[in-house]
C-alpha cells in the first residue's frame, strides 16, 4: 500500500470547492483484504487508536454508520478507511474537517484509488495522510504489512502526540482562528500570509491585517510601551490608577535589595516577557527571590521585581475603547481526596476530555514538570505525597491557559469601576485592542474600596480564555475586532472575474483589464505570460494558477481583479479564490488530451466548469459552444449571460425573451453589431469594425472574445461608454497581445504571428487568413508542441489543408519527448494526406530557419502565417528582416515604461529569451531596449 502521487488543491476544483488533499493510493495486494476479511481485531484496533472515528457517519449520515460499513458484509476497502482516518486525526488535532471522497481510478488499474480529504491547513493534511497510512499498516498481519513502512521502535501515543504538536505549529493559533471565523461569518475574504498568524482580512485596496490579535490599526509605540512593564506602571500610576509598586534589577543583589525596600511578599518577572513565561509569584526568602531572578532573567536581561497582590487573577479584554469580556484565571492545579497521589490527580484531570496538547482544546494538559516540582516543594509536598480531601494543590504559580491553567467567565459581575478602570488603562497606553491583567479579591467589587492592582497592560491579548471558557459564558472577542476593521457598510472585497477556455482566454482577459482601467479601475490581472497590476507586469511567467490570483488580491492598490484560469492551475492545485463575481467560458477544444487522466472534451469542459460553478453573480457562457451551453446547468450564480454569435440561436432567443441577460451579434447594411440584452432591454453596443483588434470585423474569434469581454464587463457593473472606449482602444499589436494575432505591414508582404499550438486556434487563424484581402501567395510556418497526441498533431494539419500556398513545417526549440524532425514530419504526413502537394511542403525543424525562410519566400501583396513558439525571438526576427537589396534600417529604442496601460508577455522579458537574444539588453533601472547595430 503506497502512495503514487499527491495534490494539495488550494481552492476550488474538480474534486470540491475548499481546499482538499487528493492522493493516489496502491493498495497493491491489499485490494483482495477489505475490512471485513482483515477481521475485527483490525477494526477494533483502529477504534482504539481513534475513538472519534465512532461518530463517523459516512454514507449511513449518522454516527456509527463509518464502523458499520466496514463490519458489514465484505466491508469496505484501506482507500477508504486512510481518508477517514486522515480526516479523524486532523480532528484530533483541532481541526474541523469532515469531507471526504473514495474511488477506484478507473478499470484498466485494479487496486488505485483516488483518495481525497479535506484539510485545515497544509502541512498538517499532508502529514495527517502520511501518519493514517503508517496507522493502517502498523494494524496489519506482518505477512501484509508494505516492508519498512512501520519502523521497529514505533509508538502509536508518541506519533499521535508529536502530530498534535506539528500541526499546532502550523495551526492558526486560537485568537486567530477566532478572528477568521468571525471574518467568515461576516463574509469578509481572508489570506493567510506566513506560517504564522499574519492574516489578511479583505482584497485589494480594502484589506486589513492583524498578526494574532495585533491589527493594523494598533499603533507601533502603543505595543512598545505594553512591552516596556516599567514604562506602563509609571504611566498608570501617573494617572490615578491602581498599579504594585516595582524596581527595576539587573542582578540577584539588587533583585534582594528591592524586595527588602518594597517590604512583604513580591512577584518577580522579566522586564519584557509573555505568557506567563519566567514569573515567580508570593515569595519573601532570599534564596526564592535569587531563584526567582535566575527564572526571570532566562527570558529578559532585566527583571521586575513588585510587590504582591493578594486576590485572584482576572484578564479584562478590552477592543476599540469597550471592555468585551472579563475572565477569572486559576492556576493549574489539583484537589486532594484524601486517596490519590497528586502524580496520580494529574492522570486523572487529564482524562478531562476538554483537556488536550497545547491548545488542541479548550484546556490544556497539566504536565509535572521542573516548574511544578517547585511549587510542591514551597507547599512541602512531591508527586507521591496524598494531599487531604478538598486541600488545593498548585502546579503553577501563573494563570495562563497554555500551562494548564482554567478560566471562569466574570463579565457579567464585574464591578463598573473595574470595567472603566481597564478601559481608561488600554486608552492610557494606546491600544486598539488589550488585556489588562487585573488582581482583585473580588471583581464583582470596586477596586476603590477592597483594593486591587494593574499587573499589567498586554499588547496581542489571547483571546482563547473567553471563547472558550472552563466555566460561563464564552464569548464573542472576536467579532468586536472585526467590526472595528470593517464597520457596517464598510467594502472588504474587489470585483473578481474568471476567465477559461482552450482559446482566446488570454486575449478576453487583457481585453476585460483594459476596459476596467478606461472605467477607472486599478485591475489586477493573471495571464500566461505574467502578473499585471494597473496595466504594468510585475511578475514575469505563467501566472494562471491559484498562486497568481493570491498575489493580485493581496496587492494593496487594486480594486478589481481579472483572473486567467487554466486547465493546467486548476488540475495541479485548484483555483487561488472560493468565489467570483462573474466566471466565463469562452471555448472548449482539443488541447492536452491524454495528459493527466484528460482524455475526452467532457473530462475537459467537468474541469473548466469550475469558474462557473464559483461564480456568485453572473455565469458568462459561450451559447455556440455545446460543451459550454451545458455548463448552466452546474452553476447557482444569480445571472446567466449567453455569449452567441447565431442571432437567431433558439435558446438564447427563449433566454432574452424570459428577460435574461445575453450578447449577441447582430447582422446590418453597415456590419455587424454586438448587442446587449438585458431584463427586457436591447442595448446596441459597438460595431465589430470598430474594433481594432477584429481587423474590420473578420477576425471572427476576436469578435467573439470581445462579446465574452464586453458582456463580463457588463456583468461587473462597468458602465457602457467604458466598455465601448475600451473596445475602440483595445489592439493585437505585440505589445498589447502578444502572440495573439499581431499584424506586421512594414515588409512589401504581410506577416501575421499567432502563438495557436491546437488545431482549433491553428484553424481560426486559417480562416481568418482566407479573408483577409491578399492579392498573392498565402504562406503558413506550421507546428505543434511534442508533448500532444500524433492525432492531435495530425488535426492541426487538417485544419489548415488546403488554406495555403506553401507550408512551413517546424518543431519546437523544446522537443517535449519527441525526435528531432518527429513532429515536422507527422505533420507533413498529414498534410499529403489531406491533398497538400509534395512540392508545397518544405521540412525545416528549426523555428528560426523555418521563420528565415517564410520571409524569404514572401513576395509583395503576400501573406505570411507564422505559429511561434518563441514569441519574442521571432517578432524581433520578423521586425529586423531585410529583404534582399535593402538598406537596413536603424534599430528603434523601445522604452516600456512609456507604452502606458499596455501589459506585456512574459515571453517579451522572458529572461532565457533575453540571454540568447542578440542585442537585447536590460539597463540598471530595469529596462529593455535594443542596442544599435554598432553596439
Amino acid at each position: 500500500m503506497r502512495i503514487l502521487n499527491r495534490n494539495v488543491y488550494v481552492g476550488p476544483s474538480l474534486y470540491a470547492h475548499f481546499p482538499v488533499i487528493r492522493l493516489e493510493l496502491d493498495l497493491g495486494r491489499l485490494e483482495d483484504w477489505p475490512t471485513a476479511k482483515l477481521g475485527p481485531a483490525f477494526i477494533d484496533g483502529l477504534v482504539a487508536a481513534l475513538p472519534g472515528l465512532n461518530e463517523h457517519g459516512c454514507s449511513y449520515r449518522e454516527p456509527g454508520g463509518f464502523l458499520r460499513r466496514m463490519r458489514e458484509g465484505e466491508g469496505t476497502w484501506l482507500g477508504h478507511v486512510l481518508e477517514h482516518v486522515a480526516i479523524e486525526l486532523q480532528n484530533v488535532a483541532g481541526e474541523h474537517v469532515t469531507f471526504g471522497k473514495t474511488r477506484s481510478i478507473s478499470d484498466d488499474r485494479p487496486g488505485v484509488y483516488s483518495v481525497v480529504y479535506e484539510y485545515a491547513q497544509k502541512e498538517e493534511g499532508i502529514a495527517a495522510g502520511e501518519l493514517a497510512l503508517k496507522l493502517l499498516n502498523s494494524l496489519l498481519p506482518e505477512e501484509l504489512r508494505t516492508p519498512g513502512s512501520v519502523p521497529e521502535d514505533w509508538n502509536w501515543e508518541a506519533a499521535r502526540d508529536d502530530f498534535i504538536r506539528y500541526a499546532q505549529r502550523r495551526a492558526l493559533g486560537p485568537s486567530t482562528a477566532s478572528l477568521v471565523r468571525a471574518a467568515e461569518e461576516r463574509n469578509i475574504p481572508w489570506l493567510r500570509l506566513n506560517q504564522q498568524s499574519l492574516v489578511q482580512f479583505g482584497h485589494g485596496k480594502y484589506q486589513q491585517r492583524i498578526q494574532a490579535t495585533v491589527t493594523g490599526k494598533t499603533p507601533h509605540i502603543a505595543v512598545e510601551l505594553a512591552s516596556d512593564k516599567e514604562e506602563t506602571n509609571k504611566i498608570l500610576a501617573s494617572l490615578g490608577l491602581p498599579v504594585p509598586r516595582q524596581e527595576l534589577v539587573t542582578s540577584q543583589t539588587d533583585a534582594l535589595k528591592a524586595a527588602r525596600k518594597l517590604g512583604g511578599p513580591v512577584v518577580l518577572k522579566p522586564y519584557n516577557g509573555n505568557h506567563g513565561r519566567g514569573i515567580t509569584i508570593n515569595i519573601t526568602e532570599d534564596d526564592e527571590i535569587r531563584e526567582a531572578f535566575n527564572a526571570a532573567r532566562e527570558h529578559s536581561r532585566s527583571v521586575i521585581v513588585e510587590t504582591f497582590q493578594t486576590g485572584d487573577d482576572h484578564r479584562l479584554l478590552v477592543v476599540n475603547g469597550e471592555l468585551i469580556a472579563a475572565t477569572r484565571r486559576t492556576p493549574g492545579h489539583v484537589v486532594g481526596d484524601g486517596e490519590h497521589t497528586i502524580a496520580q490527580l494529574v492522570e486523572i484531570v487529564n482524562q478531562d476530555p476538554r483537556r488536550g496538547v497545547g491548545h488542541e482544546k479548550v484546556l490544556t494538559r497539566l504536565e509535572l514538570d521542573a516548574q511544578a516540582n517547585l511549587m510542591m516543594e514551597r507547599a512541602g509536598f512531591t508527586a507521591d505525597s496524598v494531599p487531604m480531601k478538598g486541600e488545593r494543590v498548585y502546579l503553577r504559580s501563573t494563570a495562563n491557559l497554555s500551562t494548564g491553567g482554567t478560566a471562569t467567565d466574570v463579565t457579567d459581575i464585574i464591578h463598573p469601576d473595574n470595567r472603566d478602570m481597564a478601559v481608561r488603562a488600554v486608552r492610557a497606553i494606546g491600544l486598539d485592542v488589550g488585556g489588562v491583567d487585573f488582581i482583585s479579591p473580588n471583581i464583582a467589587e470596586s477596586y476603590k474600596a477592597i483594593g486591587g492592582a494593574i499587573c499589567e497592560v498586554n499588547a496581542a491579548p489571547g483571546f482563547r480564555m473567553h471563547v472558550a471558557p472552563s466555566e460561563g459564558t464564552p464569548r464573542d472577542a472576536a467579532g468586536p475586532v472585526i467590526d472595528m476593521l470593517f464597520p457596517p457598510g464598510t467594502p472588504s472585497r474587489v470585483p473578481i472575474a474568471a476567465v477559461t477556455g482552450t482559446n482566446g482566454k488570454t486575449t478576453t482577459a487583457r481585453m476585460l483589464a483594459h476596459i476596467a482601467k478606461m472605467s477607472g479601475y486599478t485591475p489586477g490581472l493573471t495571464t500566461t505570460d505574467g502578473v499585471y497590476i494597473d496595466g504594468q507586469r510585475t511578475v514575469e511567467g505563467d501566472m494562471t494558477g491559484p498562486v497568481s490570483a493570491r498575489m493580485v488580491l493581496s496587492d494593496p492598490h487594486i480594486d478589481l481583479a481579472v483572473l486567467e484560469t487554466a486547465r493546467g492551475g486548476l488540475l495541479r492545485a485548484g483555483m487561488g479564490v472560493r468565489h467570483v463575481d462573474v466566471g466565463a467560458v469562452i471555448n472548449i477544444a482539443s488541447d492536452h488530451l491524454g495528459l493527466k487522466g484528460i482524455d475526452t472534451l467532457e473530462q475537459l469542459a467537468e474541469i473548466k466548469r469550475v469558474v462557473v460553478e464559483v461564480a456568485t453573480e453572473c455565469a458568462v457562457l459561450n451559447a455556440d459552444d455545446p460543451n459550454v451551453l451545458k455548463m448552466s446547468a452546474y452553476t447557482d450564480a444569480k445571472t446567466i449571460c449567453y455569449v452567441t454569435m447565431n442571432p437567431s440561436h433558439t435558446l438564447v432567443r427563449e433566454h432574452i425573451r424570459a428577460g435574461g441577460r445575453a450578447c449577441a451579434l447582430e447582422g446590418g447594411v453597415n456590419g455587424h453589431m454586438i448587442t446587449l440584452y438585458d431584463k427586457g432591454g436591447h442595448i446596441p453596443l459597438m460595431w465589430t469594425h470598430l474594433i481594432p483588434a477584429t481587423l474590420e470585423g473578420r477576425a471572427l474569434h476576436n469578435v467573439q472574445n470581445a462579446m465574452i469581454a464586453a458582456a463580463m464587463a457588463f456583468s461587473l457593473g462597468i458602465k457602457l461608454d467604458a466598455i465601448r472606449q475600451g473596445l475602440r482602444t483595445f489592439d493585437t499589436t505585440f505589445y498589447q497581445v502578444p502572440g495573439r494575432m499581431n499584424l506586421f505591414e512594414e515588409h512589401p508582404f504581410k506577416v501575421l504571428m499567432d502563438y495557436g499550438h491546437n488545431a482549433h486556434a491553428v484553424g481560426i487563424m486559417a480562416d481568418l487568413a482566407q479573408r483577409l484581402d491578399v492579392s498573392g501567395r498565402r504562406i503558413v510556418v506550421l507546428a505543434g508542441p511534442g508533448d500532444r497526441r500524433d492525432e492531435d498533431l495530425r488535426a492541426i494539419a487538417a485544419a489548415t489543408a488546403g488554406k495555403f500556398d506553401h507550408y512551413i513545417v517546424r518543431r519546437d526549440d523544446a522537443l517535449r519527448g519527441r525526435d528531432g524532425d518527429e513532429v515536422p514530419r507527422i505533420i507533413a504526413e498529414a498534410l499529403r494526406a489531406n491533398g497538400a502537394s509534395e512540392d508545397a511542403i518544405s521540412v525545416i525543424p528549426d523555428e528560426q530557419q523555418a521563420v528565415d525562410a517564410a520571409l524569404r519566400m514572401g513576395s509583395s501583396g503576400d501573406l505570411v502565417l507564422i505559429f511561434a513558439d518563441a514569441l519574442t525571438r521571432t517578432w524581433k526576427q520578423i521586425t529586423k528582416f531585410k529583404p534582399d537589396g535593402e538598406t537596413p534600417k536603424p534599430s528603434a529604442k523601445v522604452d516600456l515604461p512609456a507604452l502606458a496601460g499596455q501589459a506585456l508577455s512574459e515571453q517579451a522579458l522572458d529572461e532565457s529569451a533575453l540571454a540568447t537574444m542578440q542585442g537585447v539588453v536590460r539597463d540598471e533601472r530595469g529596462l529593455v531596449f535594443e542596442r544599435e547595430e554598432s553596439d
